[in-house]
């Protein structure tokens, strides 16, 4: 039986710890919070759980990071003396440039290193929010690097099958970046200042589906999501600006009356849109 290594069990953590405790590996959580450890202990998804660092790294094969981008450069130089020789470390946050180089840098050379990213996550946070359910169809992301090699490669998209994820891509940190600025960072930044534009607390007694469907994402972990925009804000800003330009476009049909233009861009969106059905 493999045995997997699961540190921070919030959202992702435990919805990991919980698919691959179905899949047959045995799981450890690391966490410092305890009451998280005692829920995974509770609903089966690990098989110990640690706080103290020191203790049941080095059994693990395998060693999943679901905690912040920015704790994970201090957490592997503080522990990888306690990984075993040829452990295969996966981390899965959601920005690649200002993270793997710093960690590929510092990391023993017996160990390897594979950024992967889910696109499965929740707004909320915390292991109660957990479910391995998650993973059934999601997209998965590999962002190798000239370190990692191609049977880690072929290791892991063989986990991300197993997962239960239907298309698996290969990206570039680079290219990765670029495209979670604008289809999950934009989105989060449109869906928060929609939300910040009006004070009503009457809003929710009118609403209908399409305001819920546009903002479910607004209620969001800050703490994760700025160091995240953060860690990628010059992509970011590109696709804000962009945005705007575009929003603008549609300012100037609606006061000049240009029907047609509206219209136009109506007819562009349903045709982009479709592609996601």
């Amino acid at each position: 039986m493999k045995t997997a290594g699961v540190v921070g069990l919030g959202v992702m953590g435990g919805s990991f710890a919980a698919r691959l405790k179905e899949l047959g590996y045995k799981v450890y959580g690391f966490d410092l919070n305890g009451q998280s450890l005692k829920t995974a202990r509770k609903r089966g998804w690990i098989d110990e759980g640690f706080a103290d660092f020191s203790q049941g790294i080095s059994d693990c094969e395998l060693i999943l990071f679901c905690i912040y981008p920015s704790l994970l450069p201090k957490w592997i130089e503080t522990w990888q003396n306690q990984f075993a020789p040829g452990t295969l470390l996966l981390e899965i946050s959601g920005v690649k440039r200002a993270i793997m180089e710093p960690v590929h840098k510092m990391l023993r050379k017996d160990c390897e290193l594979m950024s992967i990213h889910p696109m499965c996550g929740r707004e909320s946070k915390g292991i109660d929010h957990a479910d391995p359910e998650i993973f059934n169809q999601a997209n998965f992301i590999l962002i190798p690097d000239d370190s990692n090699t191609a049977s880690s490669i072929v290791k892991v998209s063989s986990l991300a099958k197993d997962l239960g994820c239907k298309n698996i891509s290969v990206l570039s940190p680079e290219e990765h970046d670029t495209m979670i600025a604008f289809l999950s960072q934009l989105t989060h930044v449109i869906a928060v200042t929609l939300m910040d534009t009006h004070e009503n607390e009457h809003l929710v007694e009118y609403t209908g589906d399409s305001f819920r469907d546009l903002t479910r994402i607004a209620s969001i972990n800050e703490d994760m999501w700025s160091e995240l925009f953060l860690l990628n804000k010059d992509y970011l800003l590109d696709e804000i600006r962009q945005f705007r330009e575009t929003l603008d476009d549609f300012t100037e049909a609606l006061e000049n009356e240009d029907e047609q233009k509206m219209k136009s861009m109506m007819m562009l969106s349903t045709k982009r849109r479709k592609k996601f059905d």
